[in-house]
């Protein structure tokens, strides 16, 4: 990468966005590596080399980046979290819906760091990550599609004309009749419920191979409130005669040998369930059905308390980096 000099220091946004992309890319190097060394299918190995090739050019870059301000380099996962030479956790198939449903969370992470970057170096880096994401994402998509296991969202029929609200009964949703949902309601729902259903399978799995006892009840646990979550979303699209994601629960091995350590796996579920939140947030801020708010509002309210207990986790087992902190201004004043 050609060097550059800059007037200005990274900013904390930028330095989050580093941060937070360098525990993202060393964890999928270790899940990639493992894949790769198990999977039987050609094109899905050909999809899973090119993610792979993309975290390591990314993580060689922050390297750069940090560098160059002195900063020091977060630990993220090595090869100490993963065991090439245990066998196949998950299916090829389910590779390629995990692969579908990370690639997503990595497009939302670089639109956002692109929009609170304000170095040229910055957005220049953030912007092409987004668009080898969007490459890895059509690839990814093509070729489930190409399988047949690509789940789609419900369709609805082709409206007949442009039509305005003029009651405000298309707000409720408590009592009385409820309108149908909305395209951007069913969108909301089927997109929460596909992330959901991911999150179901590594659960169950994670917890099948899984060390630790403690981890393995806190599994166990998310995976009932993930349960829970997708049958109360489901119901939803039942009540309009719409279909809902498909589980992946059958592609989980008979594998009881860890690929990944317990810090890999513990912290993997602890930052998808973190983002969840954040999905349901904007599946929320959508919703003019006010049933909807107050069941996404409810479903946030669980999932941020499971979420919570995995950082304690993390931080009992010692696992949990912190990212970089503000100078603590009181502790200086009464130092000096």
């Amino acid at each position: 990468m050609k060097e550059s000099i800059h007037n200005v220091p990274l900013t904390t946004g930028e330095i989050s966005s580093l941060w937070t992309q360098y525990i993202s890319d060393s964890m999928a190097i270790c899940v990639l590596s493992h894949a790769i060394a198990t999977t039987q299918d050609k094109e899905v190995k050909e999809v899973l080399e090119f993610a792979l090739r993309l975290s390591k050019v990314h993580i060689e870059k922050i390297h750069y980046f940090f560098n160059q301000e002195n900063f020091p380099v977060p630990k993220g996962f090595t090869k100490e979290d993963v065991n090439l030479n245990a066998p196949a956790l998950f299916t090829d198939t389910f590779m390629l819906v995990y692969m579908l449903i990370m690639t997503i969370h990595g497009l939302t992470g670089y639109a956002g760091a692109v929009s609170i970057s304000v170095r040229a170096d910055q957005r220049k880096f953030f912007n092409e990550c987004n668009n080898e994401a969007m490459e890895l994402h059509h690839q990814i998509v093509e070729l489930m599609l190409t399988k047949g296991i690509y789940s789609k969202p419900p369709r609805i029929n082709t409206p007949k004309q442009v039509e305005f609200v003029h009651n405000q009964s298309y707000l409720t949703g408590w009592f009385g009749d409820k309108r149908p949902l909305n395209a951007i309601e069913i969108s909301g729902i089927s997109y929460n419920m596909q992330k959901t259903v991911a999150k179901v399978v590594l659960e169950i799995a994670f917890g099948q191979v899984c060390q630790s006892k403690k981890l393995k009840k806190y599994f166990q646990r998310g995976k009932e409130i993930c349960k829970k979550q997708f049958d109360a979303l489901s119901a939803l699209l039942s009540q309009e005669d719409l279909t809902s994601p498909q589980s992946w629960v059958s592609e989980i091995t008979d594998s009881t040998i860890p690929p990944y350590s317990d810090k890999l796996m513990l912290s993997h579920i602890v930052i998808l369930i973190s983002a969840g939140v954040g999905y349901l947030g904007a599946a929320l801020s959508v919703s003019q059905r006010r049933d909807l708010a107050l069941k996404y509002t409810l479903l946030m309210a669980d999932i941020g308390r499971y979420a919570e207990d995995g950082a304690e986790l993390l931080i009992e087992n010692g696992w949990l980096e912190q990212p970089p902190l503000a100078e603590d201004r009181r502790k200086l004043s009464n130092k000096g």
